[in-house]
């Protein structure tokens, strides 16, 4: 199978992952939720769809292994493996916010070939493989604007590891001096996708795990723009930290960061 006709048949399997999340969204009763840990909350929807998702993956590349939020299964391999978060934005979810996504992403030989981010309530899909980057088949790239002052940046705040918090706060401080803004979105998946279309300049977070950031890391890279950790390293997927940003402004981004964070290391 050709990678194209793999994505293909990637994109269908979350689209179905996706109608039934919006099926649930709108019903969903927050008596159903369940606290994995302080502040990390999973319902019976998560496992539900990241089931859907697996099965539906495991007949496409039976070979393959699966890195997942909810520990559908059990399984890593050599070669291939998935990297599925099934719901990210779950707090949001839960709390009738409609702001969340499913992210897939496809490694071998531990590099992502294939990343997937589906922007539910608004029914946008964002793609990309070793071709380019999509949206919905319209090809996208990241914002070409060179100046922090004129960008718009997206971050997530930490809900359960505060040990770096004054770090956090001293970068957020120096941003929102230097920029038109902050959001937080409450999903980090559509957090990169924003980037890799240009409605963000770009996004940081710490505390972040593999399947937050799998598929939207990659979209970022085909649209044209660079991720790293906090140090400018490419552990962004699984150092639990990243920076993604079109060419210019990731940089002014990375110095302010790595300056607030080198105690950290």
């Amino acid at each position: 199978m050709s990678n194209q006709q793999l994505l293909q048949q990637t994109l269908e399997i979350t689209k179905k992952a996706g109608l039934y999340l919006l099926s649930e969204f709108k019903s969903f009763d927050q008596k159903a939720i369940e606290e994995k840990s302080p502040n990390q909350l999973v319902s019976y929807v998560d496992i539900t769809c990241e089931r859907l998702i697996v099965e539906g993956l495991s007949k496409i590349v039976p070979e393959a292994g699966f890195i997942t939020e909810e520990g559908t299964i059990l399984k890593l391999s050599d070669d291939m493996n998935w990297i599925i978060d099934p719901l990210d934005g779950t707090t949001n979810f839960m709390h009738g916010i409609p702001v969340f996504a499913v992210s897939i992403a496809l490694q071998k030989n531990r590099q992502t070939i294939i990343g997937v981010v589906y922007d539910v309530c608004n029914d946008k899909m964002f793609y990309a493989d070793e071709t380019g980057a999509w949206c919905n088949d319209e090809r996208i790239s990241v914002s070409d604007n060179a100046v922090l002052e004129k960008s718009l940046l997206a971050t997530g705040f930490p809900y359960y590891d505060f040990e770096g918090m004054e770090n956090y706060l001293d970068v957020l401080k120096k941003l929102m001096k230097e920029t038109r803004g902050l959001r937080r979105m409450g999903s980090a998946a559509i957090d990169l996708a924003y980037v890799a279309c240009g409605k963000f300049e770009g996004f940081f977070e710490s505390g972040l795990s593999p399947w937050d950031v799998a598929g939207g890391a990659y979209i970022v890279q085909q649209a044209g723009g660079i991720v790293t950790d906090f140090h400018g390293d490419d552990n962004y997927i699984f150092g639990m930290e990243l920076i993604a940003g079109n060419p210019s402004i990731h940089p002014l981004m990375h110095e302010i960061i790595k300056k607030s964070f080198s105690s950290t290391r």
